[in-house]
């Protein structure tokens, strides 16, 4: 079925990051993957493609348009994509959105027009070694002294952990107030007992930097308090809806690239002399996949609409994180088995795209959450 839901404008950004993709990814491809880093340079390119902050204030650089299909044309693009490239969702759609919303004018004049550029590279660090899923114990602190806070703690599992210039540090600065007792640090690189881990040597995805971060007596100003003191949880419950759509676009658009390169694989390869997409079983799995492919897209695209319109809600979000990132699994699963022994080769990109999809169900939220968030909607 035809989509909708894209207008002429959204196209032509969807021609540029193609463009961006060809001209100034593929090239380095091979080096960022086996150096497991995209350079900071790919960052500052996005930038000057317009690929980082179109949906943040001119008057700092960027685009003006808050528009989150123009975020989703991004998404789909690199996802399809496949090969290392830099993290513009997470720049765009999970860490931008607190800086657009939640920093004051003057924190805006000193990181927007460096984030826009491409030149400082942002990070969400939530993530604990024993708190993940549950927020409520992370146990990183921040005590307030003077003008400054305190931070200290440790962070894992930081999507550019490396690579990042300012990192958004979720710390409990009332130890007494249960939910409102979080509140949100701006770390800045180079700052004092700020200090990164390892590199995480990942299952897939190899090329994003995932760290782990450390804050030893870091002496962060109240001036990078971003939001109000206390509400730190509201704030990243504000901003979940939007990065688990993101991912959820991320699943149905990787999955429909595996499968569209499965559909030209099993019309090309031949078994006991005809090609093996027209034995019967593996065309039922194909007409399964492209089915579900389908519908999962249409509720994509109507969660879209529900974002332009400000009507997404966190539950619908849930929705479509949890089951498009579970087909997506399901589905380039069976795209390997049908390409048979080279579906196992790391040469066929459907090899690295069953390592690189398993990650989905998990980040952003597990399946599991989001069913629960579903079933206490239901209320149950």
């Amino acid at each position: 079925m035809k989509r909708l839901i894209f207008q002429e404008e959204h196209e032509q950004l969807r021609a540029t990051a193609r463009q961006f993709l060809e001209k100034e990814c593929a090239p380095y491809a091979e080096k960022w993957d086996s150096e497991r880093i995209v350079d900071r340079e790919a960052y500052v390119a996005a930038g000057k493609y317009g690929l980082i902050g179109f949906n943040m204030p001119e008057k700092f650089g960027g685009g003006g348009v808050d528009d989150f299909r123009f975020n989703a044309v991004i998404v789909e693009e690199f996802t399809k994509y496949g090969l290392p490239s830099p993290g513009l969702s997470l720049q765009n759609d999970i860490v931008g959105p607190y800086f657009a919303n939640l920093a004051t004018e003057e924190q805006q004049e000193r990181w927007l027009p460096g984030y826009i550029t491409g030149e400082l590279i942002g990070a969400v660090a939530m993530t604990e070694p024993g708190a993940g899923s549950d927020l409520a114990g992370i146990k990183t602190t921040a005590v307030r002294d003077g003008d400054d806070w305190i931070l200290n703690g440790s962070k894992t599992f930081i999507s550019a952990g490396i690579n990042s210039d300012l990192v958004v540090v979720v710390a409990r600065t009332d130890p007494d107030a249960g939910h409102k007792g979080f509140s949100l640090l701006v770390v800045e690189r180079g700052m004092e007992g700020f200090t990164r881990g390892r590199k995480l040597d990942k299952m897939g995805q190899h090329f994003a930097d995932t760290a782990e971060l450390n804050f030893e007596n870091v002496r962060v100003p109240n001036a990078n308090l971003l939001g109000k003191e206390g509400r730190g949880f509201y704030h990243l419950m504000t901003n979940l809806p939007s990065e688990r759509l993101s991912i959820a676009i991320a699943g149905v658009a990787g999955a429909r690239a595996t499968f569209n390169d499965t559909l030209a694989y099993v019309k090309d390869r031949k078994a006991f002399g005809q090609p093996i997409g027209s034995f019967q079983h593996n065309k039922f799995v194909m007409a399964e996949m492209d089915t579900e492919l389908e519908i999962a897209e249409s509720y994509v695209d109507r969660c879209l609409q529900a974002v332009v319109d400000g009507e997404l809600t966190a539950v619908e979000a849930s929705k479509a994180k949890w089951w498009c990132t579970e087909l997506g699994k399901r589905v380039v699963d069976h795209c390997v088995q049908l390409h048979g022994g080279y579906g196992y080769m790391n040469e066929y990109k459907v090899a690295r795209d069953y390592v690189d999809v398993r990650i989905q169900t998990i980040y952003g939220g597990t399946t599991e959450i989001m069913k629960e968030i579903i079933g206490k909607d239901l209320g149950l």
